[in-house]
This record gives C-alpha cells, sequence and structure tokens, in this order.
C-alpha cells in the first residue's frame, strides 16, 4: 500500500493536487483529522485488497491544537509497518495566496473579525511546519498555471522506483524571486541577450526570432555544452541514491528569454534519456 500526504498553504493548490492524483487512480480523502490517520491506515491494511492500493490524504492546519506535531511520529510508524510513505508540501508566496483570495473571495480557513489575512498565512505557516519539515518534497505553486500544477503533481507522485526519477526543468527571473524548491541552479545572465535587440524584446525564447538570435551566440552553445555535460554526469548519481525527483533551475535577468530558450533546449536532450521530464516557465504564466 502508498500512502501520500498532501499538505500546504491554503491556496496552494491542495485541492487540485488531490483531484489530479484521483484522476490517476488514487482514494483521496481531503481534510482529514490527524488523529484518525492512524486508524484509517490500520483499517485498510487489514483489508485483503491493499496490495497495489494508493491513498492520497489531504491535511490542512484545520486541526485540533497539538496533532499536527503528532504527525512526523505517526508517519514514522505507518511506514515501519510496510506503507510506502511520501509527503508532498504545497507552498506559495504570500502575494501570490493574498491575490489568489481575492480573486476567488474565498476566506482563509484561519482568518476571523481579529485575524487579518496577513496574520492567518503566517500562522498557518508555524503549524504547518511539523509537516514541511519532513516532506520529500515541496512545491513552490507560485505563478504555476492550474495545467501547469496538474503536470507537475503527477510527474512528481507517479514516478515510484529510482530509475524514474521526475526531473523538471524551470526557467526563472532573478528580478522576481529566486527559486526555493530546487536542487540546481544555472544563471545565464552572463549570455548574450535578445531584451537589448528591440525587434525581439516582446518576444520570449519560445519564439523562433529569440531562438535564432540565441543559436547563433557561440557563448550560448559552449554554456549550454557545459550544463549538459554537469547534469550527464550528477543525475545518475540522483538516481542511485534513490531520489525521485530532481528540479534544475535556470535563472535570468527576467526570465523571459535567454533561461526559457535553455530550458527547453534541456527538456529536449534529456526527455531521450529519462522517461519523465517537464519543463516550466514561471515567469511566462505570470
Amino acid at each position: 500500500m502508498r500512502l501520500v500526504i498532501i499538505s500546504g498553504h491554503s491556496g496552494s493548490g491542495k485541492t487540485s493536487a488531490l483531484n489530479v492524483l484521483e484522476d490517476i487512480g488514487f482514494t483521496c480523502i481531503d481534510n482529514l483529522p490527524v488523529s484518525l490517520l492512524q486508524n484509517l491506515i490500520s483499517q485498510l491494511d487489514s483489508s485483503e485488497k491493499t496490495e497495489g492500493l494508493n491513498i492520497a490524504i489531504g491535511i490542512d492546519a484545520r486541526n485540533i491544537a497539538g496533532d499536527l506535531d503528532k504527525i512526523p511520529q505517526m508517519l514514522e510508524e505507518i511506514e515501519a509497518g510496510g506503507v510506502s510513505v511520501t509527503v508532498v508540501f504545497l507552498h506559495a508566496q504570500r502575494a501570490n495566496l493574498s491575490r489568489r483570495f481575492s480573486e476567488t473571495r474565498r476566506r482563509h480557513p484561519l482568518s476571523n473579525d481579529g485575524v487579518s489575512l496577513k496574520d492567518a498565512i503566517d500562522l498557518e505557516k508555524k503549524l504547518l511546519s511539523p509537516i514541511f519539515d519532513i516532506a520529500d518534497r515541496t512545491v513552490d505553486t507560485s505563478g504555476l498555471t492550474l495545467h501547469q500544477l496538474r503536470d507537475l503533481i503527477k510527474h512528481t507522485v507517479a514516478p515510484n522506483s529510482s530509475d524514474q526519477m521526475a526531473i523538471l526543468f524551470e526557467s526563472f527571473g532573478f528580478k522576481r524571486s529566486f527559486p526555493s524548491d530546487t536542487d540546481f541552479v544555472f544563471d545565464v545572465r552572463c549570455l548574450p541577450n535578445p531584451y537589448w535587440k528591440s525587434d525581439l524584446r516582446s518576444q520570449t525564447g519560445n519564439d523562433q526570432g529569440v531562438i535564432e538570435f540565441l543559436e547563433g551566440q557561440v557563448e550560448v552553445a559552449s554554456m549550454l555544452a557545459d550544463i549538459i555535460g554537469f547534469l550527464t554526469r550528477w543525475i545518475p548519481q540522483f538516481q542511485k541514491n534513490n531520489r525521485s525527483y530532481l528540479t534544475i533551475s535556470i535563472g535570468c535577468t527576467g526570465g523571459q528569454h535567454r533561461s526559457v530558450y535553455i530550458a527547453n533546449r534541456l527538456h529536449e536532450h534529456f526527455s531521450t534519456l529519462h522517461p519523465f521530464v517537464q519543463v516550466s516557465h514561471k515567469e511566462l504564466s505570470q
């Protein structure tokens, strides 16, 4: 039996993540009180039909005081009983969370007449820290579209062996934010910038004009070859270490041209070598 815990900040996409897992065959339970977790697993484990069973459980901050602190020990005991456990924690920047609650006109579950949205977000972060600290995978959903989130969750949870490690290449802009949930960061701001070509400024690294410009630069080809060489050498070592996820971030100034182009080329190259490879462009989804 496999158990996936989906937790994280309200508004970060937990419900969407559970919907994705349900679509690929998981039995999903949202907002389960922590105190019922062990009883649920024990009951399922006593059934004769647990082989190959995939369970996804959403756990949020709406629990009895102190219960969330027991999560690490509970999951350790469940795993000791032979259940495969994965913890995925979704989070987002405060500005993104505030905007999402404003756009949907939903109320934060911890806010009330005496607790502002800002204070509720901070309180929730503190309450969920025991789960965040043990998470196998943290996912920053800031700027992700629903489609990107669905793909990311699917590739994050679906791999179940070391030779099927999920690899994510993501582009980002240094002037906006630094990725908090990454394994490697490559800074490509030293490369020629299409932004300074007036006819290319409004385009992105997905557009043919920018692609042709960057492909004509010797420095770009050298940088790309060096990154490919480095990752070709070290990705297998992460696989041997039983890693299920690897995130490689490519950053340029605005996250529109150079980083997008490099991330796309890396995605194309490594997709021919590994089964679960994804690309995401954080700034293009803004």
